[in-house]
């Protein structure tokens, strides 16, 4: 395996200059905006295809993600958190509610404008090895995005690819290498380095660390604070691990069966949970 170039560093934030973030976050516009959002599946048809049973995976949720922020979505598995991240890229269908960025519903916007949408709201998944092409090395994975939306010249995106390499902790020369020649921790920072190729302002991490060991989810996550403040980047941060947002993120937004259950500042929440469920799963991360 090739040795990461990332050495940990632990993120402390005192009250005050948390308090001081919240109110800068406030002053920024917001990027995303979800208006009782429906997300359903078909779980029994009849003989003519209707859908006669669904399982309401999400049900309207309403969520807010201002520039810069990164807005932390937390709860157990199949509570509906996944299914709405796949929905603000295209990955899913929402059967009522609106997504809107930059004030537009992404329903309405025109090819010009879906192009620009899907090249600034990247996902960044929880298996990195099953997101990269086994057959393809890791510089032509990252180069590979900025061909299809045609973003620079060749020398440019050579370049770029490289930087970005430099950027996530690895090396130029990591190019030529394929995904089964890194670990699982760097193989998530290429796909990191892919997502940021095509300059996105927000990224929806879903549970990008949770397959990785302790220590190299306090690398990745302080890798994404950094990339934060370099890039302005937004994040949706997908977890069921609230310890695993706590220092990551502005706001937390908690879901339960498909409901949004609680959505408070950080602090607010980690100090003074208001929902039950919220209180289980604080227990449950310390």
């Amino acid at each position: 395996m090739i040795s990461g170039q990332v050495v940990e560093k632990e993120n402390i934030i005192s009250p005050e200059s948390f308090e001081k973030q919240i109110a800068e976050i406030q002053q920024e516009p917001v990027l995303l905006e979800i208006k009782d959002l429906k997300i359903s599946y078909s779980i029994q048809k009849n003989f003519w295809g209707k859908t006669i049973r669904q399982f309401d995976a999400v049900n309207g949720v309403d969520l807010i993600i201002r520039k810069g922020e990164t807005l932390g979505l937390v709860g157990e598995s199949g509570c509906g958190k996944t299914s709405l991240g796949k929905a603000i890229v295209g990955l899913n269908e929402y059967s009522h509610g609106t997504i809107l960025y930059q004030g537009k519903s992404i329903r309405d916007m025109n090819r010009e404008e879906k192009q620009k949408y899907t090249r600034e709201v990247q996902m960044i998944f929880q298996d990195p090895y099953s997101s990269l092409n086994p057959a393809l090395q890791i510089g032509k994975a990252i180069i590979e995005p900025m061909v299809v939306h045609g973003l620079l010249n060749t020398h440019e995106r050579i370049a770029k690819m490289e930087s970005l390499l430099l950027q996530v902790g690895l090396l130029p020369e990591h190019a030529h290498r394929y995904p089964h020649e890194f670990s699982g921790g760097q193989r998530q920072r290429i796909c990191i380095a892919r997502a940021l190729a095509l300059q996105p302002k927000l990224l929806i991490c879903d549970e990008s660390v949770s397959a990785l060991d302790v220590s190299v989810q306090a690398q990745i996550l302080n890798l994404l604070l950094e990339l934060r403040e370099a890039f302005n980047l937004s994040y949706l941060f997908i977890s069921h691990d609230l310890g695993v947002v706590k220092h990551i993120s502005q706001h937390i937004a908690v879901m339960n069966q498909g409901l949004l259950v609680e959505y408070q500042d950080a602090n607010a929440l980690y100090h003074s949970p208001q929902n039950t469920y919220t209180q289980k799963l604080l227990a449950a991360s310390m």
